[in-house]
């Protein structure tokens, strides 16, 4: 007998970084990591030009791949215990600000929609999921990094990027049971486009020219996103003073390259 009453459910899977936050959330935290101990100031700089980099880019395979590999090496040695808790006492100061507002208010309305919400991110389990709690989304889908003996090893077990991204919105669907045909997808990349093809209703957020070319292949739809406020009205003092000096940072390194061009071709 069809069981008619019965609820079928769906739900709304957000890309990270660019999509829901107008950053990256793996390097939104190189200041804290920095007074942690953690990095030097030189891997500060590295950091923040490599993050330059990711922003002022179309976020795809090449500048995503140097983002994970510039992470990867980074991380080693690190002490698992010592980045989640830098991360979690640092999750409001560094990614409140930077949340888009359309993003929040689109996440709030899947919700009283009755679907769930899920971050779905190439950056680490540990990053993703206080950010994820942050918003109030129910799952997580995420990068898994190795660890042994309490420390990272810089390798990763799992990277959830391109076609594994689907495919890990598959296995969830099927664990909870969501009808991918009714469910949303959101992201600002094309290396997403498995993820946005695995679901009935893709979008893309703030495309470029080819990603609005691809949009209108597949049938996606295309969002703007143009209000990082986030959760509060503005940025921290302190956060402001970090990005200052990120971008400071950049410009010095921007210079210094033009310099070092100069002197050789004289």
């Amino acid at each position: 007998m069809p069981m008619r009453n019965r609820k079928v459910r769906s739900a709304a899977f957000f890309d990270l970084d660019k999509t829901i936050i107008a950053t990256s959330s793996s390097m939104a935290f190189a200041g804290s990591f920095m007074d942690g101990g953690l990095i030097t100031r030189a891997h500060a700089l590295r950091t923040a030009y490599a993050q330059f980099l990711f922003l002022i880019g179309g976020a795809d395979e090449r500048q995503t791949n140097r983002l994970r590999d510039s992470l990867s090496d980074l991380i080693k040695g690190w002490e698992v215990a010592k980045v989640q808790q830098i991360v979690q006492e640092t999750v409001h100061e560094h990614i409140d600000p930077v949340v888009y507002d359309e993003a929040l208010a689109l996440i709030r309305r899947h919700q009283e929609n009755g679907r769930d919400v899920v971050i779905v991110s190439a950056s680490a389990r540990d990053v993703v999921e206080p950010i994820a709690q942050l918003l109030g989304a129910d799952a997580v889908v995420a990068s898994e990094l190795e660890v042994k003996k309490g420390f990272y090893t810089g390798e990763i077990t799992s990277y959830a990027y391109g076609e594994a991204k689907a495919d890990a919105i598959r296995e969830l669907a099927e664990e909870k049971g969501y009808d991918l045909s009714r469910s949303f997808a959101y992201s600002d990349s094309i290396t997403d486009a498995p993820m946005l093809n695995a679901v009935g209703h893709g979008f893309v957020i703030n495309p470029d020219r080819n990603l609005r070319a691809a949009a209108a292949h597949h049938g996606w739809g295309a969002l703007r996103f143009k209000r990082p406020v986030g959760l509060h009205q503005g940025p921290s003092p302190r956060s402001t003073l970090i990005t200052v000096v990120a971008i400071a940072a950049v410009v010095a390194a921007v210079v210094l390259l033009a310099r070092s061009a100069s002197t050789e071709e004289d």
